[in-house]
């Protein structure tokens, strides 16, 4: 009877131990579920979380934005100082010179934005801008 006794509390001892073990490692792997999973998603246009996308402009699926919105988030830093000649927002005559130098033409201006000029790479830093948001930002910048 002994024997029997020693066996059953072996056998429920070692129940113990492997359920003990199995939920540990449930709590392991939902822990490393946890850390493993995808920082983000990814969002194509076309897709109902592109109006979600932040800037809703154009490449969100939404109107346009505005040349005040564009400038503040991306061409600010260089044409709000003047870097590497750069011309300054709001300083009219050289903006109206660069504007002149294309003919009067703000459609020639916009190319050489949407194409790059000296350092400014094409589009500036604004690679998903439309072409009307630039044109936006470039009147906003001259004030012409």
């Amino acid at each position: 009877m002994m024997t029997l006794r020693k066996i059953l509390l072996a056998s429920a001892a070692m129940l113990v131990v492997v359920a003990g073990n199995a939920f540990a490692a449930t709590a392991n792997e939902e822990a490393m579920a946890e850390r493993l999973k995808p920082y983000g998603t990814v969002c194509l246009v076309g897709d109902p979380c592109a109006e979600e996308v932040a800037g809703g402009g154009a490449a969100a699926g939404g109107g346009p934005r505005t040349g005040e919105e564009v400038f503040g988030k991306f061409c600010t830093a260089c044409h709000g100082t003047g870097v590497l000649g750069a011309p300054k927002s709001g300083d009219a005559s050289a903006w109206q010179a660069r504007l002149d130098s294309h003919g009067g033409d703000f459609d020639a201006l916009l190319q050489s934005a949407i194409n790059g000029l000296n350092a400014m790479p094409p589009k500036g830093t604004c690679a998903d801008c439309s072409d009307e948001e630039l044109l936006n930002a470039i009147h906003h910048m001259s004030g012409l």
